[in-house]
């Protein structure tokens, strides 16, 4: 069946994937009469594009129907239910049909369960936790290949710890490279992609160290530098959440008395049991209730910066409290 379900945080990849869609269905010279989008403020959205794709395309290539950030897999009235059931096993072959939503679809309803009958993708574009670093290096790799660079295991970790998860970031800081090595058999080296690559993500993993030690002062100028080079607060969050969660799990495990790496890195969902010396030796100093004290303080930071509070002010004053947390009672101090 021509219908596309799209749904996830990772904006960039999904507008890849709906830009080849848009190749493959399209003709270009016919675009402006067989593409129509939707978006959810419109009036009754969902009924006018369930009858736009049952339109006969004009011309050449297909009709493309795209239903942006719909609410279809999280709230479906039952007139529009009833439509969707009517409309979705006849869609003519030439017509395509493309839903969109950052949220995860209750598949508990009913329109849920219709489209991933009827649908020939169901596909999600999640964001990769950004402690979750074998992963970012896969991740890395592929965008690599699909660019035409060539890179070392070496600086696809180097890649994967500037730039996180952010996937637009990659496939521009890739482009840059791809660029540089142009025309040039000179191949890329670790100094190269180091004095070229914006480094965020490597910073923010900084800032978790240094709240770990207790270094207020340290903490707070690496904050100064990411604020600076325009870091989101709410990435930079989303990395110290990460790396304290992954903390924790590994304190809570080695407490319990487990001593085997593997273990200790399943319980803590780290693909690479080699890390967990190095975390060991990180979280040596601290206790599980001081860990588990700091995330309350992450997850208030969290909210306050979706709130619309002051970034600079609210991440100084938690950054702060977190480095109390974790200077109480430490042999760091």
């Amino acid at each position: 069946m021509p219908i596309y379900v799209y749904w996830g945080e990772d904006d960039f990849a999904m507008e890849r994937a709906i830009a080849k869609l848009c190749d493959r269905v399209l003709d270009p010279l016919w675009t402006s009469f067989n593409y129509t989008s939707f978006s959810p403020e419109q009036p009754d959205a969902v009924i006018a594009g369930l009858n736009q794709v049952m339109t006969p395309t004009f011309g050449a290539g297909g009709r493309l129907v795209w239903l942006m950030n719909t609410t279809l897999c999280h709230h479906c009235p039952d007139d529009v239910l009833a439509e969707l059931a009517r409309t979705l096993p006849v869609i003519p072959e030439n017509s395509f049909l493309l839903l969109t939503t950052r949220n995860k679809p209750d598949e508990r309803l009913k329109s849920t369960k219709l489209l991933k009958q009827f649908a020939s993708e169901f596909q999600e574009f999640p964001l990769i936790p950004p402690w979750k670093t074998e992963l970012l290096v896969q991740a890395v790799n592929q965008a690599a290949q699909a660019v035409g660079v060539k890179l070392t295991p070496k600086i696809a970790e180097i890649l994967a710890q500037a730039v996180g998860n952010d996937t637009r970031l990659l496939y521009s800081e890739l482009e840059k490279l791809r660029l540089y090595t142009a025309g040039s058999n000179k191949p890329l080296d670790v100094d190269i992609v180091t004095q070229l690559v914006r480094n965020t993500t490597q910073n923010s993993l900084q800032l978790s160290a240094a709240v770990r030690t207790g270094d207020t002062a340290k903490a707070l100028n690496i904050l100064a530098d990411l604020i600076n080079a325009s870091e989101p607060g709410l990435r930079i969050v989303a990395t110290l959440i990460g790396q304290f969660r992954t903390w924790l799990w590994v304190k809570i495990v080695m407490e319990g008395g487990e001593r085997n790496p593997q273990a200790i890195a399943k319980a803590a969902e780290i693909a690479n049991p080699k890390r967990i010396y190095f975390l060991q030796q990180e979280v040596k100093f601290l206790s599980v209730q001081q860990l588990i004290s700091c995330l309350p303080l992450l997850l208030e930071l969290e909210v306050s910066l979706k709130q619309g509070a002051s970034e600079m002010s609210v991440l100084q004053t938690k950054i702060i409290e977190l480095c109390e947390v974790c200077r109480q009672n430490s042999q760091y101090t």
